[in-house]
C-alpha cells in the first residue's frame, strides 16, 4: 500500500507559531525533504546547531516523528534585536509515510546541519522482478 506524500505549507497553522505578544512562539517544525532509492525511504531534516543529545526519532504506526528543542547559544536582551528570525525552543515534525518501512532497521546519520533518517522500505512494498516463462 502506497500513500501521497502531505505537501508542508508553512502558512498552515500560523497561529500556532505566535504567542499572545505576537512574537514568535517557541516551537517549530523544521524543514524536510523526503526521497526514495530502491530499497529506502530517506528523510532529510534541516536542523542546524541541534544538540543531537536532545533530539528524538520514532516510528509508529507509519509515522515517523523528529522533535527534540534548541537552545540560545548565548544571553542577549529581546530589546538588543533589530531582526530575530532564527528558530529556537521546542520542536517536532511528524510525517505520515508514503509507505511501509522497517522502522527496527532505520538509521540516522548527522552532517553539516542535516540530520538523515534511512528507513528500509519493507520487503512488500519492494519492486519485484517478474521472470517470463517461455513457452515452445
Amino acid at each position: 500500500m502506497t500513500r501521497s506524500i502531505i505537501h508542508w505549507s508553512p502558512m498552515r497553522d500560523l497561529d500556532q507559531f505566535f504567542d499572545e505578544s505576537g512574537a514568535w512562539g517557541r516551537g517549530f517544525a523544521p524543514a524536510v525533504d523526503i526521497r526514495q532509492d530502491k530499497d529506502n525511504l530517506i528523510a532529510d531534516f534541516q536542523l542546524p546547531n541541534i544538540d543531537l543529545e536532545k533530539v528524538s526519532i520514532t516510528i509508529e504506526n507509519d509515522v515517523l516523528t523528529v522533535s527534540g528543542s534548541s537552545e540560545e547559544q548565548h544571553e542577549v536582551k529581546r530589546e538588543d534585536y533589530y531582526r530575530r528570525e532564527i528558530s529556537r525552543g521546542e520542536f517536532s515534525r511528524s510525517i505520515i509515510l508514503p509507505m511501509k518501512v522497517e522502522g527496527g532497521k532505520a538509521e540516522a546519520s548527522y552532517e553539516k546541519g542535516i540530520l538523515t533518517v534511512t528507513l528500509p522500505k519493507s520487503e512488500e512494498v519492494k519492486p519485484k522482478r517478474i521472470a517470463i516463462a517461455m513457452k515452445k
